[in-house]
C-alpha cells in the first residue's frame, strides 16, 4: 500500500501565508509526479501545481506568481508555499501521488485533505 498524509492547512487572513505539506509513505518503487489539487464549497476538485520527479513544474494560472510547489525526493514529500493568500483560495487541498509500488503496479494516490480557509 502508498498513502499519502497532508498537513499545514489552516485559517489564515486574507495577504498571509502557509506551507503545506505531503508525505508518502509505503511500498514505494519510484515516486513520479506530485502535486496539490484543491476543492471549494460547491466547485470541482481543480489541479493548483505539480512537480515531476525531474522538477518540472506546472501550475494553474490562478496559482502562478503566489504558490510555489517543491519536493523533497529523498522523504517522498511535496509542498506547496502558498503567498499573497485571497479568499478564493478557500479550499480542501488534496495532496496526489503518482507512483509505481515495489511490485511495479502504478499507483495514483489521493489524500484525505487539508482544508484552508483564507478568511478575516
Amino acid at each position: 500500500q502508498v498513502q499519502v498524509v497532508e498537513s499545514g492547512g489552516g485559517l489564515v487572513q486574507p495577504g498571509g501565508s502557509l506551507r503545506l505539506s505531503c508525505a508518502a509513505s509505503g511500498s514505494i518503487f519510484r515516486v513520479n509526479v506530485m502535486g496539490w489539487y484543491r476543492q471549494a464549497p460547491g466547485k470541482e476538485r481543480e489541479l493548483v501545481a505539480t512537480i515531476s520527479s525531474s522538477g518540472v513544474m506546472n501550475y494553474a494560472d490562478s496559482a502562478k506568481d503566489r504558490f510555489t510547489i517543491s519536493r523533497d525526493n529523498a522523504k517522498n514529500t511535496v509542498y506547496l508555499q502558498m503567498n499573497s493568500l485571497k479568499p478564493e483560495d478557500t479550499a480542501v487541498y488534496y495532496c496526489n501521488l503518482r507512483a509505481k509500488d515495489r511490485s511495479y503496479v502504478p499507483r495514483d494516490v489521493w489524500g484525505k485533505g487539508t482544508l484552508v480557509t483564507v478568511s478575516s
